[in-house]
């Protein structure tokens, strides 16, 4: 294992949050992501389900080939079964760091209703499947699927076999978002406590969203020891979607005091691979979500502006610029202030003195009264207006 403050970004864009609701993807769409994906240097890409169809395959495939000399390795996910884990070969064998992605539940609820096999029958198929895997590529990561609703003591005789069976990674997926952030924790701290071989390898967290906290158990989890967080762009993904990878990021980046780690991405591409995805896939990111929306730097409430125009640190815990915004934006409206209108006027290049500021402002409020918004357009004619001498009128 490398350095234990170095946290690995699995991104899975393309395989979890291709499978939202009307976010499919042509191959040459899944191309451009995965290069966008190379920009922000992410550790490894899970380019997609091979054995979900032929195109599937040949996507994955494509992938493989495109990233080869970056650095990044190309997962692809397979149920515990040989056909899937042919499939997932298949498409990965040709990148420079293949990844075997193989997963089986492990909640009672799972094994009884959907998979219709016994707990021991299960371990069975983890170490003939694991195994299976092993002996076709180099790394192998395994997930037990519904990880949080299982026995913690079944779960651990799991991944100490898969362990055995020659996984390199494991991972422990919050599949249905329902685990607390301090019971996840304390989930990780368990494994590692009682799973023989789990210093060797690297632990992982994948968590959904239902219950909106998506971001706060994967960071519970890297407390927790966990060293691979799989995460997608926007948070995209199935129902309410996966863990943002930009929140995660941005909060080791900004709280090291709290998390002694960082990850290799290059945090400048983030606004880039946001609206790239969010045009690609037809999902729009809301306004007000965190380090990507449009409003996450944009400040209207006058004390607010002002507070940011003397000092950023006031309202701002990191720059705009360091996840690829341009700049913080003033947006005005009737909750703005003079030091918030006298900024943008300075930017528009004009300059007033304090009298005809005086007047443009209470233009200005006027007009913010009858519309959500002031333009750079209404700005500019309240200032051009008030700037005629009266001898023309």
């Amino acid at each position: 294992m490398g350095d234990p403050a170095v946290i690995r970004v699995f991104d899975t864009t393309l395989r979890d949050g291709e499978q939202s609701p009307g976010a499919t993807m042509t191959t040459e769409e899944k191309l451009q992501v995965a290069e966008q994906l190379v920009r922000l240097n992410v550790d490894i890409i899970e380019a997609g389900f091979p054995a979900a169809s032929p195109g599937d395959l040949a996507a994955v495939k494509a992938i493989a080939q495109r990233v080869r000399g970056h650095d990044v390795a190309v997962a692809g996910l397979a149920r515990a079964n040989t056909e899937d884990i042919d499939a997932a070969w298949e498409a990965v064998r040709e990148a420079d760091q293949p990844v075997i992605h193989v997963f089986l539940a492990t909640s009672d609820i799972h094994l009884k209703y959907k998979l219709r096999i016994t707990p021991e029958e299960a371990l069975e198929q983890v170490k003939t499947m694991v195994t299976y895997a092993r002996n076709l590529c180099p790394r192998v990561e395994f997930s037990a699927e519904d990880a949080t609703r299982s026995d913690w003591d079944y779960l651990c005789r799991v991944f100490e076999l898969a362990i055995k069976a020659g996984a390199t990674t494991i991972n422990v997926p919050d599949t249905v978002g329902y685990v607390m952030p301090h019971e996840y924790e304390m989930l990780f701290r368990y494994l590692r406590e009682r799973v023989p071989g789990m210093e060797d390898v690297v632990l992982s967290a994948h968590c959904h969203d239902d219950l909106g906290l998506a971001t706060a158990n994967t960071l519970a989890a890297i407390r927790g020891g966990a060293r691979q967080v799989e995460v997608t762009i926007n948070g995209i993904g199935e129902r309410a979607g996966n863990t943002a990878m930009e929140e995660v990021v941005m909060a080791l980046r900004t709280r090291p005091d709290v998390f002694q780690a960082d990850t290799r991405i290059n945090a400048r591409e983030f606004v880039a691979a946001s609206q790239l995805v969010s045009r690609l896939t037809g999902i729009p990111v809301q306004p007000n979500k965190a380090i990507v929306g449009q409003n996450a730097f944009a400040h209207e409430a006058g004390i607010h502006q002002d507070g940011v125009l003397k000092n950023r640190l006031t309202y701002e815990i990191m720059t705009p610029q360091s996840v690829g915004w341009d700049d913080t934006r003033l947006v005005l409206g009737k909750h703005s202030g003079r030091h918030g209108l006298d900024a943008r006027l300075r930017q528009l290049g004009y300059r007033l003195n304090a009298e005809q500021l005086k007047k443009a402002y209470a233009r200005f409020i006027a007009l913010a009264d009858e519309k959500k918004y002031v333009t750079d357009d209404d700005l500019i004619y309240i200032v051009e207006s008030s700037l005629e001498t009266p001898s023309a009128i």
